[in-house]
């Protein structure tokens, strides 16, 4: 007959440890042997971690011994990390994608693993008292969600905007745990067989891998501590532990009725399946009391325990309830404790339930022990860490040897991760960016991205979520760094701006000056930090007509000039007129592509407009009547040279003109100025005497000549008399 295969585990609890022996029938189906359970004497455990070694192993030691008379050597052992020794953490983690085309999925990969390294520094920061220690393995992370330019999204793939982030939560496991473990171990003169982490352990007996998709927590409430584990997706998303468990009811109901210990977390399974239950106190009374009246007292006690597994459950499930909890362990026994969590929860009564060794369908048990929710966790170690053991893999990343735990299929960024090796830092760094000022204002243009970085395995391009086997070598090379920006000045202009302006009805095209710190720059040119670039059309109107050298154009706009006098002297109304649109203008006026421009000739004035528009008076004149008929007398005061010539009233002035004139005195008129106005015909028959008349008073050619007068000339025989013509 064939030997059959024994297996033998340990779970190693914060109050007891447990030994199990089970035998294996055949491939699925195991009979649980023996089994011996042993409190500390002392405090040797704390939060699921092995705090005196020595303590520890010598229980262990006495299961080993207890069990060895009844079974033969015990030389191998399956153990497991406790759940409560998982450390939880979330963080966040963001980069700037501006103007990369599309996020990646290796782009998400990165960013997750760079969170999750974020979170591993802040679990290391908090676990030593500030100081940073890469001594976590990483069990697993779960995305909480995406933001993309800080607003949630449900997936980064093929997304474009200015900053992308994601929040996770990651479960770590402490170096430590398993060193204190093996240490222990090797004390008793055992050797591990198979590693375990105890969540695990109870879900792989308890939720088949078909329901593994559906999102249901386990707690395995214990004696100091309850530990959570969260299912979803086919995989094992969160770990969780609160400090509170099992014994504070115990206490409480110890408190309550004086019962020693034992008695009191006996009377506690007691009123899980009965409504009297009989205690007997410190001093020997006994009494019989109700399961209602006990769950009032210690009501305050296990609103306490709910509430803290369930707010932990909340967190851990991304502030969701998950489908179903089950609870296991022996305070999952404690009465109320599965209506207390539906209410927390806001979960139908049948969604949180205690299981027991009945729900592990591949296992009996001899006649001996007893069964109960207690022994889920010691049997799953011991099946567990004979199906799906929990492996060390050594790899070698950038040539430095790396040992890694096991838990979900290792993929090479879970290498990266326990190398130590910070993933933000494997990226290239953004090319520096050039700040240039245009025409005052100051534009920033950023440099290139930084290339992703390069993940060989064995000589072979990989990605971050690859698995990886054991004694694999795996090197990672930073990507290359972004440049700075090559940037031609046409680029920012968006090709050469243009103007067409029409003049005197002919189109004119003019281009955009260029300078570059105040020099002509070419189009090609190549910007260059700092720079400081103008592009700039002429601002007024005889900027434009310099720029386009309309010499003759510029000179009808300049201000009539002459001298005058030995003085330089502007003639407005002579200047040639500019009109814009049809409007009058001034050069020194802006104008906008397609203006219609028209310039005016300057005048030629006369001597007598000249004279008008300076006040200077010419002539002088008076009315009078000679002979009856009315006349005015008239007389230059004021002569205008040009050069040597003298001016009449009617010849042209140039611009540019050197101008004379010189006034006279005003001087009273005389009789003898009217013959400059008038013909006088002697009569033939006179003598050659006249009398001269003024208001038919005589008097003589020098005679004063007021405005008004009457003036003749009498002959002695009739005179002929005729105006000048």
């Amino acid at each position: 007959m064939e030997k059959r295969k024994k297996l033998f585990a340990l779970d190693i609890g914060t109050r007891t440890v447990v030994g199990i022996i089970l035998e294996e029938r055949n491939e699925e189906d195991y009979h649980v042997l023996d089994i011996l359970s042993i409190e500390h004497s002392e405090r040797a455990m704390l939060d699921g971690q092995i705090h005196d070694v020595l303590a520890v192993s010598k229980i262990i030691k006495k299961i080993k011994t207890e069990l060895e008379k009844k079974h033969g050597p015990l030389n191998k052992v399956s153990v497991a990390a406790a759940g409560r020794a998982l450390k939880t953490e979330r963080a966040r983690m963001t980069i700037d994608i501006a103007g990369k085309p599309m996020i990646e999925k290796d782009d998400i990969l990165h960013l997750e693993l760079s969170a999750v390294q974020q979170a591993q520094a802040l679990v290391a920061e908090k676990e030593n008292n500030g100081e940073k220690h890469q001594h976590y393995y990483c069990v697993g992370y779960s995305v909480l969600n995406y933001q993309l330019d800080h607003e949630p999204i449900g997936n980064l793939i093929d997304q474009q905007g200015d900053q992308a982030s994601v929040e996770i939560i990651a479960t770590f496991l402490p170096r430590v745990v398993v060193e204190s473990l093996i240490a222990a171990l090797q004390r008793s003169e055992l050797e591990m067989e198979a590693l375990t982490l105890e969540p695990i352990a109870a879900i792989n007996v308890l939720i088949p891998q078909s329901m593994r998709r559906l999102n249901v927590a386990l707690v395995d409430i214990g004696a100091g501590t309850s530990d959570i584990a969260i299912t979803d997706s086919g995989t094992v998303i969160a770990y969780g532990m609160v400090p509170v468990a099992g014994d504070e009811i115990t206490e409480a109901i110890s408190d309550q009725y004086l019962l020693d210990f034992p008695l009191a977390e006996k009377a506690k399974r007691d009123l899980l399946t009965n409504d009297q239950i009989q205690i007997v106190d410190i001093l020997g009374f006994e009494t019989e009391v109700s399961k209602k009246e006990v769950i009032q007292n210690i009501t305050p006690v296990l609103d306490k325990l709910a509430k803290s597994i369930c707010e932990e459950i909340l967190k851990l499930n991304n502030s969701n309830p998950p489908k179903a909890v089950m609870l296991v362990g022996g305070g999952s026994l404690t009465p109320e404790i599965t209506k207390k969590m539906t209410q927390e929860l806001n979960l139908p009564e049948n969604r949180v339930a205690i299981r027991d060794i009945n729900a592990i369908k591949s296992v009996t048990l001899a006649d001996k022990i007893e069964k109960g929710p207690e022994l889920v966790t010691p049997i799953g170690i011991a099946i567990t860490a004979q199906n799906s053991p929990v492996q060390y893999r050594s790899v070698y990343v950038n040539e430095q040897p790396v040992r890694l735990f096991e838990v979900n299929e290792l993929t090479a960024g879970d290498c990266l991760l326990a190398s130590g090796i910070k993933i933000n830092k494997l990226f290239g760094k953004p090319g520096m960016a050039l700040i240039i000022t245009l025409n005052g204002q100051t534009i920033t243009i950023p440099g290139s991205h930084g290339e992703v970085p390069t993940l060989m395995r064995n000589g072979v391009l990989c990605s971050l979520d690859d698995p990886i086997e054991n004694g694999d070598y795996l090197v990672a090379i930073k990507g290359k760094d972004g440049e700075q920006p090559t940037v031609y000045i046409k680029d920012l202009l968006d090709g050469i701006p243009e103007k067409t302006i029409k003049i005197n009805e002919k189109s004119y095209h003019i281009q955009a000056t260029i300078t570059c710190n105040g020099s002509i720059a070419s189009p090609e040119h190549v910007i260059s930090d700092r720079d400081q670039i103008k592009c700039e059309f002429p601002e007024t109107i005889e900027a434009l007509l310099k720029e386009l050298n309309l010499k003759n154009e510029l000179e009808k706009l300049r201000p009539f000039q002459i001298n005058l006098n030995g003085k330089e002297t502007f003639i407005p109304p002579f200047s040639g007129k500019l009109f814009k649109n049809g409007i009058e203008a001034k050069p020194t006026s802006s104008y906008d592509h397609l203006d219609e421009l028209v310039i005016e000739e300057k005048q030629k004035p006369t001597l007598q407009q000249l004279a008008e528009i300076k006040q200077i008076i010419l002539t002088q004149s008076i009315p009078v009547t000679f002979n009856g008929k009315a006349l005015h007398l008239t007389k230059n005061i004021t002569e205008f040279k040009r050069g040597d010539a003298i001016l009449s009233f009617d010849d042209w002035i140039h611009d540019g003109d050197v101008i004379t004139y010189e006034q006279h005195k005003m001087e009273p008129f005389i009789f003898q100025d009217l013959f400059k106005h008038v013909q006088i015909k002697i009569p033939q028959k006179s003598s050659g005497r006249f009398t001269l008349l003024r208001n038919n008073v005589q008097t003589t050619f020098y005679g004063k000549i007021e405005p008004g007068d009457d003036l003749k000339i009498q002959w002695p025989i009739e005179d002929e008399v005729a105006p000048r013509q």
